[in-house]
């Protein structure tokens, strides 16, 4: 490994990244990059088209066309770039071609149909997929799990109650319960039907869900609840249907944004669509008509092909690439950072939202993922925003400092019990959710995250606050609390150990915590061990699955990135490994300035029902026990990871190779007497014994 990196080749580096960043930002202010996922994705997207009677031939034909080119050469689907086929994915795709008019003679349909079928067919895939085929009378709704629409009327004190699932979960929830208690079938041409993908006749076939193995437990005490919904669903008179009927229907037409989505995501905007569609709302009704038209500012279009994102990211994106920049020496009075920082400002969220639920008292002020998502703004984007904003130099500094103190306010109140911040609620942790038939995808709860969380400290730590505040002293708490015994942390948002490790020492060395104690040497010393032959980091999202792979995978831009800004932090500049990954950065960047990564390197679910890290009592439990094709994970290629996270390492170098320090934020610090508060008891001891 080539470790030494000459200065001019880190300043030519440095520099084709910061022209190629600012040759990308829209003329608005703001950056965002695709947001690739799986191919179930246009798989869904036609399904609805024909669920709605919208579409047609021209856009049918760009979506087999794209379903066609993600396809892999042993015929399956997968969830991420190099993972295994998915039964799941692979069907969902199989009958997306089948409604477009594909003949499953076709040697690629031939392929795909043998995997199936290897896998056991249509009868083992998830939940999800089962609605989907029940939709269309190519599977009985009496397989699929009941969630009636009574959900909406219990009160908010009942163990299982609509907000006690994540925002994700409950904005997808709600619509379904129209669509189970409508169970609506369109039937297809006999050319799109799929028998062939049962093991057995679709008449012979056992429809009933399966009964967990272990008599005693929250798994056989929701299905025993089920069996008893299934057969409720089946009396003629349901005294209190109409009102929640009605609950829902009025929760759906509030919730829709204003860009035609619900939550800013593709789940629920589907589900929603159909079930006004089931409720009499016609296609020219504005909120359908909204909606069906939302999807052209969610689509790409490129060599004939049609491809659908999950969702958008220009906040995200924006407050990124304002760091790298910055990191990289630019101005924070250049005109192209300015009108970045101008344009988040004025997309700060100051309404309310389903967060108030368990955080009534607390004014908003956060900021959301996507351009339109004023119902659930995250605390991850808007730590971010604010560490871009406070290092901008504006013109209207006295708005920004406003957006800043809102934003601050609203993510101290949003701390949950246990010390952390989640990504979008407070203190949203009832894990017996995940053990209900219906929740075999995904992840049911939003609980606190490292990465999150130490987004969060590092942002406080920007602002002048230290361990002594007692909010810090408490998250610093959770974050050593949740380190692994061989020194990494877990990754949330991003993959996996790499990122979680990325975020935690740069938030304790904001903080000023002692980077020569244990904890931290631990950490480094794994992200060196686990450094590539090439200089680079890389993880497959197979660690979510195999703990074979924490750490390990081809070197990616992001991930080496994450890895060396962990580094930077925990005071090894002039460490080999350190220059290793400059070097292997320098070394891949692309004439443009950018950089290439196919392989994912961000998450949306772990697949764990819980999204939390794997501790000895998860991982016995076998609903959540996945292989690496991450059947009931979802994970996600940021197409501007790969050029903002590696300049923000490169800058960051460059610039404690000079010497220098932190650039100075555009304010006094404001830390107060919050910063010579005493730290809490156990981190007063956990320091002083490091």
């Amino acid at each position: 490994m080539r470790a030494h990196v000459r200065a001019e080749d880190l300043e030519h580096a440095v520099s084709g990244a910061v022209s190629y960043l600012m040759s990308v930002q829209h003329g608005d202010g703001f950056w965002v990059g695709e947001l690739e996922s799986n191919p179930t994705m246009e798989a869904e997207y036609l399904m609805l088209t024909h669920f709605l009677g919208v579409g047609g031939p021209e856009v049918w034909r760009k979506l087999r066309n794209h379903l066609l080119h993600v396809q892999r050469e042993d015929g399956t689907w997968g969830q991420f770039y190099g993972a295994p086929g998915d039964l799941s994915t692979s069907t969902e795709c199989y009958f997306a071609l089948k409604l477009a008019g594909m003949d499953a003679a076709d040697p690629r349909m031939c392929a795909a149909r043998e995997f199936i079928l290897s896998k056991g067919g249509v009868t083992e895939a998830r939940v999800f997929t089962k609605i989907w085929l029940s939709l269309f009378g190519q599977y009985d709704w009496g397989g699929v799990p009941s969630l009636p629409p009574e959900l909406m009327l219990l009160p908010k004190w009942f163990p299982v109650n609509l907000y006690e699932f994540s925002s994700w979960a409950r904005s997808t929830i709600v619509p379904l319960l129209i669509i189970f208690d409508r169970k609506p079938v369109r039937p297809v041409a006999p050319r799109a039907a799929i028998p062939e993908l049962y093991t057995l006749p679709p008449s012979e076939t056992d429809y009933s869900i399966k009964r967990p193995d272990k008599l005693i437990g929250w798994e056989s005490l929701f299905y025993a609840g089920d069996v008893v919904l299934s057969q409720l669903e089946r009396l003629p008179w349901k005294p209190t249907r109409a009102q929640a009927v009605k609950r829902v229907e009025q929760w759906i037409v509030d919730h829709q944004e204003a860009d035609g989505s619900w939550g800013g995501i593709q789940p629920p905007w589907v589900y929603s669509l159909m079930a006004l569609s089931e409720l009499g709302y016609p296609l020219d009704h504005p909120v359908m008509k909204r909606g069906i038209e939302g999807f052209e500012a969610f689509s790409v279009e490129e060599d004939d092909r049609l491809r659908v994102q999950a969702c958008v990211s220009p906040v995200w994106d924006t407050c990124l690439a304002l760091t790298g920049l910055l990191e990289a020496g630019v101005s924070p009075e250049d005109p192209a950072l300015r009108k970045a920082g101008d344009w988040l400002v004025r997309g700060q969220i100051l309404t309310g939202g389903d967060w108030q639920v368990k955080a009534s008292d607390i004014p908003p002020g956060g900021w959301a993922f996507e351009f339109h998502n004023n119902q659930y703004p995250d605390l991850d984007d808007t730590s971010e925003v604010v560490m871009a904003l406070d290092r901008l130099a504006l013109e209207d500094e006295g708005a920004k400092r406003e957006a800043i103190d809102r934003a601050v306010r609203w993510l101290l109140g949003m701390q949950s019990s246990n010390g952390g911040w989640a990504a979008f609620d407070k203190n949203n942790t009832r894990a017996l959710l995940a053990k209900i038939p219906f929740s075999d995808f995904g992840e049911t709860i939003d609980p606190p995250s490292v990465d999150v969380t130490a987004h969060i400290l590092e942002m406080l730590g920007q602002l002048g606050y230290n361990a002594g505040n007692p909010q810090v002293a408490r998250a610093l708490d959770y974050i050593f609390a949740e380190q692994e015994a061989d020194g990494p942390w877990f990754g949330r948002w991003g993959v996996n150990y790499i990122y979680g490790t990325g975020a935690a020492l740069p938030a304790l060395k904001s903080l000023g915590i002692d980077m020569t104690m244990k904890p931290v040497l631990k950490a480094a010393r794994w992200l060196i061990d686990h450094q590539n032959a090439d200089g680079g980091w890389g993880e497959s999202c197979a660690s979510y699955a195999d703990p074979r792979y924490r750490g390990r995978g081809p070197s990616t831009p992001s991930q080496t990135a994450w890895a060396i800004l962990a580094l930077l932090a925990a005071g090894e500049v002039s460490n080999p490994a350190t220059a290793g990954g400059i070097r292997h950065l320098v070394d891949t960047q692309r004439r443009d300035g950018s950089w290439d990564e196919p392989h994912f390197t961000g998450t949306g679910f772990p697949g764990y029902g819980v999204g939390q890290r794997l501790d000895a009592h998860l991982a016995q439990d076998e609903r959540i026990c996945q292989g690496g094709e991450l059947p009931a994970g979802f994970m996600i290629n940021y197409h501007m990871y790969r050029n903002y996270w590696p300049l923000m390492a490169l800058g960051r170098y460059r610039r404690l190779l000079r010497g220098e320090d932190q650039p100075a934020p555009q304010r006094a610090n404001q830390g107060g007497e919050r910063a010579l508060q005493r730290p809490s008891n156990r981190l007063h001891r956990l320091l002083r014994m490091w």
